[in-house]
């Protein structure tokens, strides 16, 4: 199947972000394998503009949910209640049910809070008294924290972490960029006159071709290695996750059918480590108390690790 409708949506994202080319591409292997994305980053730096620019070229519903301490689980999944028209109990869906949801400020909220997520999520799916309701498709989570203002925040734990296929940053522009935005915005905001550039159902046959990219024996090998590594060198509280593999190989297929291929080499693995595995796991506390971060870890892991070449493929 041809995946050059993605590369029109990179395009037309583009006219609303200026660069970021690198963070928008992983958006879309994040859409291609319906997974998740955990942005951190600064006020002011587009994260909201970025997921409505990414719901409107997909021709997709976007939600926005400004997550507060006081937000209550039904505030996300919906409720049930009874209609006195009817006589009868009614489910009222809640902002989940969309195509593109922002989950602004995520850590702001309280762990039950965070968690009534999980299975929309993992499975795309909200249960509401014993009642499954299935999400649209596609299913796609944009989640921000703020990774200066700690004061007031209930930090991920890991079982939700390990549910976001990658953790991004937009950061602040270049002086090019950042003049670039204001000669567009000077009129209009480019936003508004965004139109989308293909259907949901065109996204969902997208997501069932990437399947078929094909990936080498030697290349999974090369994962497993890069995951076992987080497991057995002592040098991380808690290593990295079947989920993290499975991660690996659906996003590195991905993105091979993104760069026009339809088989993965070991660079795309390794252009995708950081942001599948930064956010996992975490340093013990001699490396973190030498101020080595799990990023520096990542990095001397790809140095060692063999990569397999072109004759084992």
């Amino acid at each position: 199947m041809d995946f050059g409708i993605m590369d029109q949506i990179k395009q037309n994202v583009g006219k609303v972000i200026v660069g970021k080319e690198n963070v928008i591409e992983l958006l879309l292997v994040a859409i291609l394998v319906e997974g998740h994305i955990l942005l951190e980053d600064l006020p002011g730096t587009g994260k909201t503009l970025l997921a409505k620019s990414i719901a409107k070229s997909i021709g997709g519903t976007f939600t926005r949910i400004q997550f507060t301490p006081d937000l209550l689980p039904s505030d996300i999944t919906g409720f049930k209640f009874y209609d006195m028209k009817t006589g009868e109990f009614r489910f009222q869906q809640g902002p989940v049910m969309t195509n593109v949801l922002l989950a602004d400020e995520i850590n702001r909220t309280i762990p039950r809070t965070q968690s009534s997520l999980l299975e929309s999520m993992g499975e795309h799916q909200v249960t509401v008294d014993h009642v499954t309701h299935p999400l649209p498709k596609p299913f796609f989570v944009i989640a921000t924290q703020n990774p200066i203002d700690l004061e007031g925040t209930y930090p991920l734990p890991e079982a939700q972490l390990d549910r976001f296929l990658f953790k991004l940053s937009l950061g602040y522009p270049t002086k090019e960029e950042e003049l670039t935005i204001l000669d567009r915005f000077q009129m209009q905001d480019p936003y508004e006159s965004l139109e989308s550039v293909t259907t949901p159902e065109h996204i969902i046959e997208l997501v069932e071709a990437v399947k078929h990219v094909t990936i080498a024996a030697a290349v999974k090998r090369y994962i497993i290695d890069l995951v076992q590594e987080t497991r057995t060198s002592g040098l991380f509280h808690m290593g990295a996750s079947t989920r993290a593999a499975l991660a690996f190989m659906e996003s590195a297929r991905a993105l091979a059918a993104l760069r026009d291929r339809d088989y993965v080499v070991p660079d795309d693995v390794k252009h995708l480590t950081p942001y599948i595995l930064g956010h996992r796991i975490k340093p013990n506390d001699k490396e973190q108390m030498q101020g080595i971060s799990a990023y520096d870890i990542l990095d001397d892991m790809l140095h060692r690790i063999p990569v397999p070449v072109s004759s084992t493929l």
